[in-house]
């Protein structure tokens, strides 16, 4: 994973320390993920009882960090060194796949 020293991301519409100096335009990044028989079985039963899934929490986190180097691979191939405005958004294919966005608008920054 890309740190925030090397690609400067935020969820705002700048970044603290960096000035904008162009866009580049939007960019994203996109996964879609399975949970696997055992994990769907195992998650089953553990949601019979209540509290966390961890199954679902493990792939959710791998699942955003796959869209986020993805949209940060997207940002990097239009030519952009940083990130503003970056959200994730999700949704349900089927009842078991899970779509994972993340998108933004990519630019060029430089250090204030």
């Amino acid at each position: 994973m890309v740190s925030i020293e090397e690609f400067p991301i935020s969820t705002t519409n700048d970044i603290p320390g960096f000035e904008i100096v162009e866009c580049r335009g939007f960019a994203y990044g996109l996964t879609v993920r399975s949970r696997g028989a055992g994990g769907q079985i195992t998650a089953g039963v553990r949601s019979l009882f209540g509290g966390e899934i961890k199954e679902y929490v493990q792939v959710m986190e791998e699942s955003r960090n796959d869209a986020l180097e993805r949209l940060i691979a997207h940002a990097k191939d239009l030519g952009a060194n940083g990130l503003v405005g970056v959200r994730y958004d999700s949704d349900n294919i089927s009842d078991i796949m899970q779509e994972i966005l993340a998108y933004g608008t990519a630019v060029v920054v430089k250090e204030k």
